[in-house]
């Protein structure tokens, strides 16, 4: 589905990115975890075009899309949310979503239904809570036409009962056989979900597994705890 292929990226003197190379495959919850600074953003940013890498190359759906415009990405097949909730405040649950798809509202309430975000078309998102704009946000990256969904820390400052809904979220997604590449730092969370999970360290990949392996290899509690 997607594979990176020695990915570099620096900024001033700072190595974000160092020879970063994963695949992910089709039909699977990939999770994507590491300390703070170990460069899983940058990684996000790199693969939807926000960023260009230094070198390397990226291939989704066996197509080059290294250095293409975020846009013709995003129409090549990734949908994404990011770490900080960017829905369009000022307008209606209706209108966020018809960003991503022009349909009909039959299908944007059964989207809506689907992220447990149980609120009128017509609402102003500004008045939705932190919360339900991460659902609205996650309603509208699904919309989207796509082959792959990037998330980039879901449940990221969301309550206890809406980390249970995206829990359920994306297990529904991975019964409908949708492929999902996610940033995530609640490891229980991460076990749960994922059939793989690449592990970054310092820009670099550190160990990639199955959920089981990684929660006790030691060189990962050495990343995350410290020597």
């Amino acid at each position: 589905m997607l594979s990176l292929n020695n990915i570099c990226k620096s900024f001033g003197g700072v190595k974000a990115v160092d020879r970063c190379s994963f695949k992910t495959e089709e039909n699977e919850i990939t999770s994507l975890i590491g300390p703070n600074g170990a460069g899983k953003t940058t990684i996000f940013n790199i693969i939807s075009g926000l960023t260009n890498p230094d070198s390397g190359t990226i291939r989704l759906l066996n197509k080059d899309i290294t250095g293409m415009p975020a846009y013709k990405i995003a129409q090549s097949g990734i949908s994404r949310t990011f770490q900080l909730t960017k829905v369009f405040r000022n307008v209606t649950v209706k209108d966020n979503l018809l960003i991503a798809k022009n349909t009909s509202e039959a299908e944007m309430k059964k989207m809506l239904e689907s992220v447990y975000l149980h609120k009128p078309l017509d609402a102003i998102a500004s008045e939705l809570s932190y919360g339900q704009q991460r659902l609205l946000e996650i309603a509208r990256a699904l919309l989207k036409p796509h082959a792959l969904l990037m998330l980039d820390e879901p449940t990221a400052g969301v309550n206890p009962r809406v980390r249970q809904e995206l829990k359920l979220i994306l297990k529904n997604l991975k019964k409908q056989g949708k492929t999902i590449l996610l940033i995530e730092h609640d490891m229980d969370f991460v076990m749960d979900i994922s059939d793989k999970v690449i592990v970054m360290n310092e820009g670099k990949v550190l160990r990639e597994g199955k959920p089981k392996d990684i929660v006790k290899d030691k060189k990962v509690l050495e990343a995350y705890l410290g020597k």
